[in-house]
């Protein structure tokens, strides 16, 4: 419960820089949205489409296929547990690769994510 009320956190913070024009404060959230989200299915889609949709809005054809591969293979990896821990979400890093976790944030998620 508290990892899904910390990822609803984040996507509202990115919508909220959305609608203030801060494209940079609501891509920020929404890695931070993705980091959260990993270990959940529907919230790692979900978050993936967000980023969708905010590479859409920037015409950014690049992010755009990346973020169409990641929503493909988000749920099975959420389901499967397979899936690069700490990764930020972005079509700028490797879909495969394990990033290290924020501070704030890893408290949040379970312990053997976290440790992994």
């Amino acid at each position: 419960a508290r990892l899904r009320a910390a990822w609803a956190v984040e996507l509202d913070a990115a919508r909220a820089a959305r609608s203030s024009g801060d494209a940079s404060a609501e891509w920020t959230h929404l890695e931070r949205a993705h980091i959260l989200s990993q270990p959940i299915a529907g919230p790692h889609v979900r978050t993936h489409v967000a980023m969708f949709a905010a590479a859409l809005r920037r015409r950014d054809r690049h992010e755009l296929a990346g973020q169409l591969f990641r929503i493909i293979v988000a749920a099975p990896g959420s389901i499967t547990g397979k899936y690069p821990v700490g990764n930020t979400g972005g079509a700028d890093v490797s879909a495969f690769a394990p990033m290290s976790i924020p501070d704030d944030l890893r408290s949040l998620l379970p312990d053997t994510v976290a440790e992994s």
